[in-house]
């Protein structure tokens, strides 16, 4: 099961927006940073196969400027 989390940058004045569409994909958990123009993101998917889709799908959004990976875990089936 990968547990991945991100630092999501938006495109600016983009914020809600990438929020929006990131909370609609699911298999993801979204913390708005207070005072940046930030998003922290955990994903959470059941396969490796999975998680390559999400990501795929995240990084194509018009409102998404740069995606960070800051950690990732996966437990062993």
């Amino acid at each position: 099961m990968p547990i991945k989390s991100y630092l999501a940058h938006p495109i600016a004045g983009r914020k809600e927006e990438l929020m929006t569409a990131l909370i609609s994909l699911g298999q993801c958990e979204v913390i708005p940073a207070e005072n940046q123009n930030i998003l922290a993101l955990v994903t959470d998917t059941q396969t490796e196969k999975e998680d390559e889709i999400l990501k795929e799908k995240i990084e194509a959004l018009s409102s998404l400027k740069l995606l960070a990976l800051v950690s990732g875990f996966n437990t062993p089936q």
